[in-house]
């Protein structure tokens, strides 16, 4: 395997998972991990992450697990401090937190559409409010934001909330990638489609399927011009090409990981 991160400190928020398997989070904290890096995986459940540390550590990489919510603006700021004093240096944000709510404007409550308003997009914002700044004074950093095939297109059920976060992590990462190109900073965002991750059976099909996680499946499938779901594999290896060195003039752009599901009409 290539050591694309030896030596680099990467900060993975979400690097847990609800279930067993390869969620964005995991996967993505593991391929840092045994590229190299020195990962901090942030989650607000820390029991979510011992999957993760299991993995890692099974291949001899370093992964160091905390707990944090990502929506608490003086905990970002205390743990952000720590990780830049005791490591000295942060190489790698990844912004992986989010989740979905169901629903449009009339039959969302208004406090459902404020929490996904602040999981999955003031999250982002602050997260890079406070990481940022340490890279800027480092002189160089890479930052990678998750965003979602929703915040682009129409992807089948009615979730404004959670499309109008999305559309905004894509955006907000151009914005911050522009006022800190000169910095040494790139900025990027994956957008992954439909993944099989264990989210799927776990809250998915209970909200959509009536538990029916088979249905689920076959409908999600029909969507995919490939034929074929992706897992959290396929989001990991998009997210630490943008975070690595082979992206060196890459900055401010989306990569879509979709199966080409985001191309079809309809």
């Amino acid at each position: 395997m290539a050591q694309r991160f030896a030596g680099k400190i990467a900060v993975v928020t979400g690097a847990g998972c609800v279930g067993p398997g390869w969620g964005n989070g995991r996967a993505i904290a593991h391929g840092l991990a045994v590229e190299g890096a020195t990962v901090v995986g942030l989650d607000r459940n820390p029991e979510s992450m011992t999957e993760t540390a299991e993995r890692i550590e099974a291949e001899g990489g370093r992964f160091i697990p905390a707990a944090l919510d990502v929506t608490d603006h003086a905990a970002i700021a205390r743990m952000v401090a720590e990780i830049a004093a005791t490591h000295g240096r942060i190489d790698v944000l990844v912004n992986n937190v989010g989740g979905s709510a169901a629903g449009g404007p009339v039959e969302m409550a208004e406090e459902v559409w404020d929490l996904q308003i602040d999981t999955n997009l003031k999250s982002v914002f602050l997260m890079l409010k406070h990481v940022l700044p340490v890279m800027e004074k480092q002189g160089a950093g890479a930052v990678v934001n998750l965003a979602s095939t929703s915040g682009i297109r129409w992807t089948g059920a009615a979730q404004v909330a959670y499309a109008a976060s999305k559309a905004g992590v894509i955006q907000l990462s151009r914005v911050v990638a522009m006022q800190y190109a000169a910095k040494g900073i790139r900025v990027n965002t994956v957008v992954p489609g439909q993944m099989h991750t264990p989210m799927v059976e776990v809250r998915l099909a209970g909200q959509r399927a009536g538990g029916d996680v088979e249905a689920l499946v076959k409908q999600r499938l029909s969507r995919i011009p490939l034929g074929f779901a992706g897992d959290g594999r396929d989001t990991a290896a998009a997210v630490l090409f943008l975070a690595s060195d082979e992206a060196r003039f890459v900055t401010g752009t989306e990569l879509i990981v979709d199966g080409g599901m985001s191309v079809r009409c309809g």
